[in-house]
């Protein structure tokens, strides 16, 4: 049994665990993450980078390599099958950000940026195939054991962060609960390249459908059209992935002669979880260990980064300035409100805006909406909360600390 100590580990080699890494590299802090897949996934995960999360990513020089690789979305939309839309403009709140848009690119394009700038440090290291299985601490040291083809391997640090996904084992192994609840349909997220702005007029790259039989969501990424939709409790995977199933969805999107060539094709259970506590001595959660929400908003993967910031740089005052350990329990206060009444309250807002059967509720939302998008002050407003860097203004002035 080998034993080794880097002064922070890592679960995960997602977006949020190679931020964290990068900022603890950056500050000379010896860090290993430690990642279940033999490789970066390349899979089609999150793919929508907010205007804050862009200005972050500003520390470490990738930013406009992430944006070369993606595509600029400046505007946003509200839509129904009836003709009614707005359209939000990011170029409201150019003061207020360095980007004034979303940059839809696939996360791993971001992952394998934050990979390479990583282990230019010798004092970084990427453990792939190898999985945190158990995790023991005490006053000095968090242990954890690793499990990899080599066999299992015992390694200790000052602190260890688990930022290894929704089905988090750093989770289940400091024993903290997951509240919250699971929506009982799923999302159908069908990747296609037909030329969707050909046939509706005026579509941007990010176009939500409210529709009170079947919503669905349209996202412009290098070249594709992903497109989300619901799909019902009793409705099974099989039949729900099936070609007749998606094609008769499509077709219901936009009605065309022949079918629609699909490229990617999955299903998301959807959540709406925050961890019972984002610590537990000196292990802590990030991203998607922490927190689950709907994707409708982008806020999941974005959230996550600024979770791995705020914990990252509070880490780094910690171990260079010798605060006492007790300043990071002001990450929980500041990330977990913000998990819960701000991300989720957005999501679920969405969601419901979108799938309502009520008139009267279809109305109001539409008139708001409408009102949103005539008034250059509201606009601002509203695109700063969506864009998250209102939530980030309310943790810099402190309002979560006490």
């Amino acid at each position: 049994m080998n034993i080794h100590k880097p002064s922070i580990l890592i679960a995960g080699a997602g977006p949020v665990g190679l931020v964290a890494a990068n900022i603890f590299a950056d500050a000379g802090i010896p860090v290993a993450v430690f990642e279940a897949e033999a490789e970066l996934p390349t899979t089609l995960r999150a793919s929508t980078f907010q205007p804050s999360t862009l200005d972050y990513l500003d520390r470490f020089g990738i930013s406009d390599q992430l944006i070369s690789q993606g595509l600029i979305a400046p505007r946003m939309q509200y839509r129904d099958r009836n003709g009614w839309m707005v359209e939000l403009d990011f170029g409201s709140i150019s003061q207020d950000t360095n980007h004034p848009y979303r940059v839809q690119c696939e996360q791993f394009k971001l992952t394998k940026l934050l990979a390479e700038r990583l282990l230019q440090y010798s004092h970084a290291n990427i453990h792939f195939s190898t999985q945190v299985s158990a995790v023991n601490q005490s006053n000095e040291e968090v242990l954890v054991t690793l499990e990899s083809p080599l066999g299992q391997t015992v390694m200790s640090g000052d602190w260890l962060i688990g930022a290894d996904g929704g089905r988090s084992l750093v989770r289940d192994a400091l024993g903290i609960k997951l509240g919250g609840f699971t929506w009982p349909e799923r999302f159908l997220v069908a990747s296609t390249p037909f030329d969707f702005p050909s046939v509706i007029p005026n579509l941007c790259e990010v176009s939500y459908f409210a529709d009170s039989q079947e919503w669905f969501f349209l996202l412009y990424v290098s070249g594709l059209w992903r497109v989300m939709i619901p799909i019902s409790a009793d409705e099974n995977d099989t039949d729900a992935l099936s070609d007749l199933s998606i094609q008769k969805r499509l077709q219901r999107v936009f009605q065309k002669t022949g079918d629609y060539e699909i490229r990617h094709r999955t299903i998301y259970n959807v959540h709406q979880r925050v961890a019972d506590s984002y610590r537990n001595g000196r292990a802590f959660l990030a991203g998607d260990a922490a927190h689950l929400n709907n994707p409708l908003g982008g806020m999941g993967m974005n959230g996550g980064i600024h979770d791995a910031f705020t914990l990252a740089d509070l880490l780094v005052k910690v171990q260079q300035d010798h605060l006492p350990s007790s300043q990071l329990d002001l990450y929980e206060k500041r990330r977990r409100p913000i998990a819960l009444e701000y991300v989720n309250t957005i999501t679920i807002a969405n969601k419901k805006n979108l799938e309502t059967k009520d008139p009267q509720e279809q109305k109001n939302w539409r008139e708001q909406m409408t009102k949103i998008a005539s008034d250059t002050s509201l606009m601002r407003e509203y695109l700063l909360k969506v864009s998250m860097i209102a939530s980030l203004r309310k943790q810099e002035q402190g309002i979560y600390d006490t």
